[in-house]
């Protein structure tokens, strides 16, 4: 079973769901995916030893100028616009490139060949029993969902995986949350909190994906998201409230399951309410 956590903006708590909920699964086969790869953050908490790292790149045009007699083909079916093509010139922008091979396919004098250009890694660990994996895309790189789909290639069918999706509603969080059985979507009850649930909730519907909804910090804020929920039809699986232990484990980068008493019971509560409103969810 494939989870997905996620929130419409930062901040909400996810990454901090993410791994308590994956810690308090470890006794079972469990694989936390930290697949918010431009900025991730969940070995922080964890401070895993990785034994496995690969670096990630994606297919760019390379143009043989020799063989190319400029016609301009591979610009006019490039819909990224990472081609330029002069009188006796052909300008590749790798930036803008998606990897998607149309130009080195319909070259018509098979002048493009395509070489790797690498956009970031992925970093392998174990910690007391939980598989840990996350992406780290270099600095400056705009196309995540490549690196992004090379860290889900990982995912275990045999085990629960817990994915910390991006925060927000763009491509790299489709990408992220992209065929999960489920999605929990974290926020907190403001009027900010209930705008980007809103959008996050839309979100997963379009993807055709299961979703419930944690409320962090839940005694602030008004009512506003519970009352969306409720007229939504989104169970809510859990409110966690304001606790000044948490955001102190917070701060020094520690988790409420591994440091504080009735916490690992309370995720793994989170986890079955997860598989029942999953199945609900699919019995509508």
């Amino acid at each position: 079973m494939n989870i997905v956590i996620a929130s419409g903006k930062g901040g909400t708590g996810k990454t901090t769901v993410a791994v308590n909920l994956a810690l308090a699964l470890k006794d079972m086969k469990i694989q936390l995916l930290d697949c918010d790869v431009e900025e991730p953050n969940a070995h922080l908490f964890l401070k895993p030893e990785f034994d496995y790292r690969v670096e990630v790149g994606i297919p760019v045009p390379s143009v043989d100028h020799f063989k190319c007699t400029f016609c301009g083909k591979c610009a006019e079916v490039c819909m990224f616009n990472a081609l330029a093509v002069f009188q006796d010139q052909v300008m590749v922008l790798s930036e803008l490139c998606h990897g998607c091979g149309s130009c080195t396919y319909l070259c018509p004098e098979k002048a493009i060949t395509d070489i790797d250009r690498p956009i970031g890694v992925i970093e392998r660990g174990n910690v007391n029993g939980l598989d840990f994996i996350h992406g780290c895309l270099n600095p400056g790189e705009a196309m995540s969902p490549p690196l992004i789909n090379a860290v889900k290639k990982m995912i275990s069918k045999d085990c629960i995986t817990i994915i910390d999706a991006p925060p927000g509603t763009s491509c790299p969080v489709v990408t992220a949350a992209a065929g999960c059985d489920y999605c929990v979507l974290v926020t907190e009850p403001t009027p900010f909190g209930l705008s980007d649930l809103d959008l996050a909730s839309r979100m997963v519907s379009k993807l055709g994906i299961p979703a419930g909804v944690l409320i962090n910090r839940s005694d602030i804020g008004d009512n506003g998201v519970e009352e969306y929920c409720s007229k939504k039809n989104l169970p809510v699986l859990y409110k966690i409230p304001w606790d000044l232990d948490l955001a102190r484990l917070y701060a020094r980068g520690e988790t409420a399951v591994l440091n504080l008493p009735g916490w690992k019971e309370r995720f793994h509560d989170i986890y079955l309410r997860i598989l029942s409103a999953r199945k609900v969810a699919l019995q509508q």
